[in-house]
């Protein structure tokens, strides 16, 4: 029973880890803005971020569940995954464009809307390379350094870190790197690539704190017996 229970916990985190990353890339271009009750500094009276922020985010709080259950060696087997899964969407969603239409007015609205621009592509592919490996990194090494003690502090310590590191390579490779330099895309203007960067992780921190209480529970329905925990989680 304990068993099957986690090997379901296992294939559950796995699908909600690629279902989360698949959305983020789709989502990435619609640019959002959360009104705020006071105005703050950069990024004044609302919080500017891309669509992906609020799937993305879920994709670390999978990682991390998963991380703690299944190990370092998994949890990066599955990032890698997560990394092929994303090309496939892309080839699928490029194959199903350049396919022949029905109807070509409806054909050129789906296209303007799932079709991912090639700077957004690269910045999310570099953001996730990074920040998810980071993220699987930094976890084992606090879990190692406390004993396996302070899930809570991993779990916040890791996202909130990675979370900074994605934020800030995806929204400045996507949106100020590759159009100023490479030529891909078009330029966003520095002020606004700020106000995106402070704006997104805002929103991730919080939602990194927030989604403390979640992980444990995740962990702690899952999780066996202690020396099953020590044999998961080398």
């Amino acid at each position: 029973m304990r068993e099957s229970r986690l090997a379901t916990g296992e294939i559950a985190l796995v699908g909600l880890f690629v279902t989360a990353l698949v959305t983020a890339q789709l989502t990435a271009a619609k640019l959002l803005a959360f009104g705020l009750p006071v105005s703050l500094p950069v990024v004044g009276d609302s919080l500017a971020l891309p669509g992906a922020a609020l799937a993305y985010a879920v994709t670390f709080f999978a990682s991390d569940c998963y991380s703690e259950l299944y190990g370092r060696k998994a949890a990066q087997r599955m990032v890698n995954v997560g990394f092929a899964m994303n090309l496939v969407v892309l080839a699928l969603v490029a194959g199903t464009i350049a396919a022949p239409a029905l109807d070509p007015e409806f054909a050129a609205q789906f296209e303007a809307v799932l079709a991912p621009s090639a700077n957004i592509v690269l910045g999310s592919l570099v953001a996730y390379l990074v920040s998810q490996n980071w993220d699987v990194l930094v976890f084992h090494r606090i879990r190692e350094a406390t004993g396996g003690d302070h899930l809570w502090l991993r779990n916040v310590a890791s996202t909130a870190t990675s979370q900074a590191l994605d934020t800030v390579l995806f929204v400045v490779v996507g949106f100020l790197v590759a159009p100023a330099v490479l030529g891909i895309g078009q330029a966003t203007p520095v002020p606004v690539v700020i106000s995106l960067v402070v704006g997104q992780y805002i929103l991730k921190l919080l939602i990194a704190i927030v989604d403390t209480p979640f992980v444990y529970a995740v962990v702690g329905v899952l999780r066996r017996s202690g020396d099953d925990r020590e044999r998961v989680s080398v």
